[in-house]
């Protein structure tokens, strides 16, 4: 273990007095659920301010455009948020990456909307763990290197993004070309309750089958008709048969149907795929296409996929491992016990591992029960992720390495 230098321990120090607690409760208090445009307009505005008090270029980007199939079967362009991104010293020796999100699984209309104390140092509200809590502890360690000597040595992109809840597909191309070049990233979703992180992560993919059958009366002709309803409840069986330890399958949905005198022309499976490596990813797209095919022959329907896998498999590499092992060593000099373990859940790590960037993509502060009314933020963790973050930063810029 090595104990912090003089120099780390001002770091250090300065880390773990920014006003973290006070910046997640603001932020936290906006609703800024995937779909709530004005909400993330107004979040995106209050980060760049206080993203502005450090050197570079912040900027807020145009989201890509994103393509979804209604319950109609209509494929629709849905809109999503700017995204805040800055940069600082791009031509700096070691260049670093670090993102979050702004965005939440909370929909303006839901109703958890409100903070409230659940006992002393445990917070529940909105985002305030995933992770309005994650951005607070990324300023805090950045303010923390700019006050230092080392600043000089390190350049860094910060890209927060307003659609990862939903996949993040009006902003993966964004995090490809930040990812670019560099020699390590960090990303800002919450830790475990226990300080745990997560280490290999599966991939994922959702698909959208819309199946075209022919309608007919259901009881005078029903010979004639193609039920689509059927075929997709047979394709969503067959694809929920394909699960192994390399591959999860969740059939989650089907659209489609209509009278009971009618046999129904159209129907929509939605599914979601994590493949656990990159191998078997590419086995589970060849079968969700042969098993459409089978579909096509068997009811005598057409069948358009829609969809693919947005979010690669993260196995723990050499590279990788070398990275968890320095926040590790980095903790153990905090006094904290660092560990990691595999995850089912997917994040913008699984895109920027795919970049070949090694990534640690739970360096947020300590809370659980993410994704439900009963989120929770473990305050008095926001300083101690701070000063591990900045303990981490500042040792790869003296390296030069990880």
């Amino acid at each position: 273990m090595q104990t912090p230098t003089a120099t780390e321990q001002a770091i250090l120090d300065r880390a773990a007095d920014a006003p973290m607690l006070t910046q997640v409760e603001q932020w936290a208090k906006v609703n800024s659920g995937t779909g709530n445009l004005a909400g993330l307009k107004t979040v995106a505005g209050l980060l760049a301010d206080a993203f502005a008090a450090l050197p570079g270029t912040v900027r807020l980007v145009a989201p890509d455009p994103v393509e979804s199939v209604d319950a109609a079967g209509t494929v629709r362009t849905t809109q999503r948020g700017d995204h805040l991104h800055l940069r600082v010293r791009p031509d700096a020796p070691v260049q670093l990456l670090l993102t979050g999100h702004m965005d939440t699984v909370f929909a303006a209309d839901h109703p958890f909307q409100s903070l409230q104390w659940r006992e002393p140092g445990v917070l529940n509200g909105p985002g305030t763990a995933d992770m309005k809590g994650g951005i607070a502890v990324i300023l805090a360690a950045l303010k923390a290197i700019e006050a230092s000597p080392l600043a000089p040595r390190v350049g860094y992109d910060v890209m927060i993004n307003s659609d990862e809840e939903t996949g993040s597909h009006a902003s993966a191309a964004l995090i490809a070309e930040l990812a670019r070049g560099k020699i390590a990233a960090l990303t800002y979703e919450p830790a475990l309750p226990d300080g745990t992180l997560a280490g290999a992560r599966p991939g994922s993919g959702n698909f959208s089958v819309l199946i075209h059958g022919r309608s007919a009366h259901a009881g005078r002709n029903p010979e004639e008709g193609r039920n689509a309803l059927v075929a997709a409840a047979d394709l969503a069986l067959r694809l929920n048969a394909l699960k192994s330890l390399e591959l999860k399958v969740n059939p989650a949905k089907i659209d489609g149907g209509g009278p009971n005198n009618v046999v129904p022309d159209q129907a929509i499976l939605r599914v979601n795929m994590r493949p656990m490596t990159p191998a078997a990813m590419t086995a589970a797209e060849v079968a969700l296409r042969g098993t459409i095919a089978n579909i096509q022959r068997d009811h005598d329907v057409h069948c358009h996929l829609h969809g693919g896998f947005n979010r690669p498999p993260k196995p723990l590499d050499p590279a990788a491992t070398r990275l968890f092992e320095l926040v590790r060593d980095c903790g153990a000099a905090l006094g904290l016990s660092i560990g990691w373990n595999a995850t089912g859940g997917v994040c913008d790590g699984n895109n920027i591992a795919a970049c070949g960037v090694p990534v640690v993509d739970t360096m947020g502060p300590r809370g659980g029960a993410i994704h439900s009314s009963d989120e929770f933020l473990i305050t008095d963790s926001l300083a101690e992720r701070a000063r591990l973050s900045a303990l981490t930063i500042a040792r790869i810029a003296e390296r030069g390495t990880v």
